[in-house]
């Protein structure tokens, strides 16, 4: 790590470090939203478990011990790094410390890029839209703002689990869940089926890029809210007797809480643009709400592009979402030199 201040030390994580780290997390968002959820799991994959292996990171604390910085670039997927740098809001000589996690981040991507054989990267960091000092770094280190999300949210009350008080979808739209074997693991053909859903609803979205099947499994199931229980497709019949064609695909995961219910989380929602304007993201989004409800859970979350395309932040808002806060993209396009 170049450019330390002096006396800071920088290093791995480990499981020691997981108190400090969650601790680090939830005051950074403090600092900006005023509040924070953080969930120790996913620190704890992120840091030290299955998230860790397509990540490389380090933590930098002061010579007392104290954890004042984290910073992980994930192998995302071919030609894109995420980013991931956090300073603690009292750290001293904070620009100077951001600034050199910055560029660790931005020489350990390259080496990414390197290892799998290609010209370059993109480095993608995400931002919340008022944290000044964040914005502030990202753009020094040579980021540029590209794109603004909202963080919305649905109250859910308990009636809504009960069968039949939300509509189901239209006629000619089902939803059902991915097929499952006997041990309760999914039927691989519709996993490939919720991936090509994805793959073709976001290619029309902005900075769509192709994951392949094995990257896109493999990152889902790193999160700890993960269920296969909670991926569902959508299919749509036309005419008597017609098969059905897969139409589009929701996943979702759990938002744990360890002060209240646990929510639900629409991670991934698309629809197929011969599909658009039938219904079919309605019914996918009224199935996870039910499935909610059902489950004894409060809310569910998702996140929006606020210039999609498709118009979706209207939908969400119709069918009663609100934005909660507000966070954005940073993108940096670098290139490998040869050495």
């Amino acid at each position: 790590m170049p450019d330390l201040p002096t006396g800071w030390v920088a290093r791995t994580p480990g499981l020691t470090d997981l108190e400090a780290l969650v601790d680090l997390v939830a005051a950074h968002q403090s600092s900006v939203r005023g509040s924070s959820s953080v969930d120790p799991e996913a620190v704890a994959a992120a840091a030290t478990g299955t998230a860790s292996w397509t990540r490389r990171q380090v933590l930098v604390e002061e010579g007392d011990g104290a954890v004042e910085a984290w910073a992980s670039v994930h192998d995302r997927a071919a030609g894109r790094s995420v980013v991931d740098v956090t300073v603690a809001p009292g750290a001293a000589d904070a620009d100077r410390l951001a600034a050199a996690l910055f560029g660790w981040a931005e020489e350990t991507a390259l080496g990414i890029a390197r290892q799998r054989s290609l010209p370059g990267t993109q480095l993608d960091a995400s931002a919340y839209a008022a944290d000044q000092r964040q914005r502030g770094w990202l753009a020094e280190a040579g980021y540029r703002h590209t794109r603004t999300w909202l963080q919305m949210s649905r109250p859910v009350p308990a009636e809504e689990g009960q069968p039949g008080a939300l509509p189901g979808p239209r006629e000619g739209v089902t939803v059902r869940r991915v097929a499952k074997h006997d041990d309760g693991l999914p039927v691989a053909a519709d996993l490939q089926t919720v991936h090509q859903m994805l793959e073709e609803s976001f290619a029309d979205h902005f900075n769509s890029y192709r994951e392949s099947f094995a990257e896109f499994v493999q990152r889902l199931r790193e999160d700890p809210g993960h269920r296969w229980d909670h991926w569902w497709l959508a299919e749509i019949v036309d005419g008597d007797g017609g098969e059905p064609e897969a139409a589009g695909a929701l996943v979702g995961t759990v938002s744990e809480s360890g002060t209240g219910p646990d929510g639900s989380y629409v991670a991934y929602l698309g629809v197929l643009e011969s599909a658009r304007g039938r219904g079919v993201a309605t019914g996918l989004l009224r199935t996870i709400i039910a499935d909610a409800a059902s489950r004894g859970r409060d809310r569910v979350g998702l996140e929006v592009d606020a210039d999609s395309p498709t118009g979706a932040d209207g939908l969400y808002t119709a069918m009663g979402w609100g934005t909660k806060y507000v966070t954005e993209s940073w993108h940096k396009d670098v290139t490998v030199h040869e050495q």
